[in-house]
């Protein structure tokens, strides 16, 4: 039996929501409707360096303006920390982890004095046993990467199937290519767990049956492919849209200082008038 039609719009509260937020939330929502299934609102603030409940209530509110109503209670994924550290110790005991003590800025400074073409992504592999005893015994911070190599070994050739396209074009049956993203980080000891093993089990947990999103984390979906296969959990079907850009033909981003609903609003833009130029 076909589950019903489930998808979520995942923001994370490290800023005010703008247009290309509300594009992704409301072609989520519209989805929903027309298939008359469920929408939900996650939360995704794991980072506590940067999320700010401030945020998290605007987005409720900013939603709400929009005239969107979701499902409750509202996952937070802050109160799962659980859950996701007992994934990571599944992966762990398979021997599909291994602890990585070097910082981002050293990873990306061996990738770039690589031989072009020689290391596309990161894939590093354990310490020898003596020199993670020495480096844990003294108290060096260390993430957990996905040892791509045995899970592939492990998982095998996967698929997935994109209903939207990627920004190549890429729709129908797509073959996953995780190697892509090489030796992922899947937890941090700052952060105890990251983005792509989140929000896997997030999604499973949730019963999300389609997962609509940006373009721009299509390349996101073939690493989540390969976490399903290793744990054991359904393959949504993947809708990755258009993303909405100003009139520098630049996406909206927070980092960019993207004008924000709430400009809008407090400018006199109704949800309606919104609505109707992003083509809703």
């Amino acid at each position: 039996m076909t589950a019903p039609f489930a998808t979520r719009f995942a923001p994370s509260p490290t800023g005010r929501l703008h247009r290309g937020h509300a594009f992704s939330a409301l072609t989520a929502y519209e989805a929903a409707r027309a298939a008359r299934g469920r929408y939900l609102l996650r939360i995704e603030d794991i980072d506590a360096t940067r999320c700010r409940p401030a945020f998290e209530a605007a987005i409720h509110e900013d939603l709400a303006w929009l005239g969107l109503t979701w499902e409750h209670p509202v996952r937070r994924q802050s109160e799962h920390l659980a859950e996701y550290q007992a994934a990571i110790e599944r992966l762990a005991q398979r021997g599909l982890l291994y602890r990585c003590f070097r910082t981002r800025r050293e990873i990306a400074e061996t990738i770039a004095s690589a031989p072009h073409g020689a290391m596309d992504a990161w894939r590093g592999g354990p310490l020898p046993a003596d020199q993670e005893a020495r480096r844990l015994a003294a108290g060096e911070a260390f993430a957990w990467r996905l040892s791509l190599d045995a899970a592939l070994a492990q998982a095998g050739p996967l698929t997935f199937i994109e209903e939207g396209s990627g920004p190549n074009g890429d729709t129908g049956v797509i073959i996953a290519r995780p190697e892509l993203g090489g030796d992922v980080v899947l937890a941090r000891r700052d952060v105890g767990v990251a983005y792509h093993l989140a929000v896997t089990l997030d999604d499973a947990l949730q019963g999300v049956t389609h997962v609509i999103r940006g373009r721009d984390l299509f390349e996101a979906t073939h690493v989540q492919r390969l976490l399903q296969a290793l744990l054991g959990l359904p393959t949504p079907v993947y809708r990755h849209h258009r993303l909405l850009t100003g009139p520098d033909g630049r996406r909206y981003a927070k980092r960019d200082h993207a004008q924000t609903l709430a400009d809008l609003r407090a400018a006199g833009v109704t949800p309606q008038e919104l609505r109707a130029e992003m083509g809703f």
